[in-house]
């Protein structure tokens, strides 16, 4: 066989036909909105367990009942999601995109823009404005006789990313095609968003998700997937979340994998027995102080000089791995709920917000030479607290006598 032939049949072999997402035009980009069926087997957990329907939804239930008031009355305005990362701004919309569309005319209904990206003004002027301002000829969706299908729905998440110039063309756009579109604008931060383009829509802002939610919606992963995980794990798992069930899902599935067993080829092996998720995997993939690791430094701050308190700080610290306002941040919440004079706790208070405002602002470590500053302040102002209740109970003690 010649070397041409060789080279021909090396070309069939390694080229194979392209997998896409999308049956669309090229360029278009993969939404949320329209992952397929067959790509839910590696597909993050967070997208994979995305609620499907507005039922679906956890926790606030007040503003899923107001939307249900907005679908039923056909009377659905403009709206703005707001607040923390990982509380359910996006599923909500996409639920309710589902709701009203359904599953098959969500792609020619719904327009959905990551502003993080997509931020300028020339996104604004074609995009979307060539989507709103175009109408269904029919006047609606095929099956639906509420009436919403008639709208368009164009979702711009993570709008306060765009700039100013976009939020100015972006207002005038709601305006002028209000009869065939509706916009759902997502943010984080409203103090970002033009006044003007707030003023256009009704808000509805998304609090940090409860502890019950939180729990309802982890223990389903937990089933549907068959995760060996001990309670206190999963408890540390719902309280180092903060009401964040993107963040949960994520290092839930990040434990998960990293208990899974390999071959001696460095492949997973199916048949053998998955690690037990414990505590102490939860606390070493955020990269969090463990409590113990607090206490023991709650502890060494009380009761000993300010020198072995500084190096118990920097061993705990560079064992685990840890940051210094992931430390501080663990150790506040530790003092705060110390039974102690109001005095006291002013003054412990006061110290660690000035370490902490020093790491903020000048990048402090605990270095050689930035250490003993820091030490010094941890442990002056600790111990100075405990003079503090000290003196209090004393004039306490005083008094009954």
């Amino acid at each position: 066989m010649s070397d041409i032939d060789e080279m021909e049949l090396d070309d069939e072999r390694i080229a194979e036909p392209e997998r896409t997402f999308d049956s669309g035009s090229k360029g278009k980009k993969l939404s949320k909105a329209n992952l397929p069926v067959s790509a839910g087997d590696t597909l993050p957990w967070v997208e994979k367990y995305r609620p499907d329907t507005l039922d679906d939804v956890s926790g606030h239930e007040d503003i899923l009942q107001t939307i249900n008031r907005f679908v039923a009355t056909n009377r659905l305005p403009h709206l703005l999601f707001y607040g923390p990362p990982g509380t359910g701004k996006t599923s909500t919309i996409l639920a309710l995109a589902r709701h009203i569309y359904g599953a098959h005319n969500i792609r020619q209904q719904v327009l959905e823009l990551n502003a993080s990206d997509d931020r300028g003004i020339e996104v604004v002027r074609e995009q979307i404005k060539t989507f709103a301002s175009t109408k269904q000829i029919f006047g609606g969706v095929a099956g639906k006789k509420d009436g919403l299908g008639a709208f368009k729905l164009i979702i711009l998440d993570e709008a306060d990313a765009m700039t100013s110039a976009a939020q100015n063309a972006l207002r005038r756009i709601m305006e002028k095609y209000t009869a065939n579109t509706r916009f759902c604008i997502i943010a984080n931060y409203t103090h970002k968003l033009n006044a003007a383009l707030l003023s256009r829509c009704t808000r509805f802002r998304f609090s940090p998700l409860p502890l019950a939610a939180l729990r309802k919606r982890v223990d389903h992963v937990i089933a549907a997937e068959s995760v060996l995980m001990t309670d206190p794990a999963r408890d540390a798992l719902l309280k180092l979340s903060r009401g964040d069930m993107r963040r949960s899902l994520n290092v839930l599935q990040a434990c998960h994998a990293s208990t899974t067993p390999i071959d001696s080829r460095g492949h997973p092996d199916p048949t053998a027995q998955r690690e037990t998720i414990t505590e102490t995997h939860i606390y070493e993939c955020i990269a969090a102080p463990h409590p113990e690791d607090v206490s023991l430094i709650v502890e060494t701050l009380l009761r000993c000089d300010v020198t072995t308190a500084l190096r118990t700080i920097v061993e705990v610290k560079r064992r685990k791995g840890l940051a210094l306002a992931d430390l501080l941040a663990c150790l506040g919440e530790e003092l705060a709920v110390l039974e102690v004079p109001a005095q006291t706790r002013v003054v412990w208070m006061e110290g660690l917000a000035e370490v902490e405002w020093r790491v903020g602002n000048r990048r402090l470590t605990l270095d050689v030479e930035e250490g003993g500053w820091v030490g010094e302040v941890l442990g002056l102002g600790i111990r100075r607290g405990v003079g503090t209740m000290a003196l209090g109970l004393w004039e306490c003690w005083l008094k009954e006598v």
